[in-house]
């Protein structure tokens, strides 16, 4: 899948990376891998929570009326 990772250099990596903080600044990249993680821990929650009530209908329980 990744194949291509085989072809890059270590000295176009950190080329890559110059052109990124130039673009976004150092202020900047921060805050978009924050957002990043978060993005990701947000799709790892609702897969992992698809899973479960997955399982619950397998099971033949019903998840419980929320609380008001």
């Amino acid at each position: 899948m990744l194949l291509f990772l085989d072809a890059v250099k270590p000295g176009e990596i950190l080329l890559i990376l110059a052109i990124v903080l130039l673009l976004f600044g150092g202020r900047k990249i921060p805050e978009l891998m924050r957002g990043l993680g978060q993005g990701i821990r947000e799709f790892k929650d609702a897969s992992k929570g698809g899973k479960e009530e997955e399982q619950k209908k397998t099971d033949g329980t019903t998840p419980s009326a929320p609380l008001k």
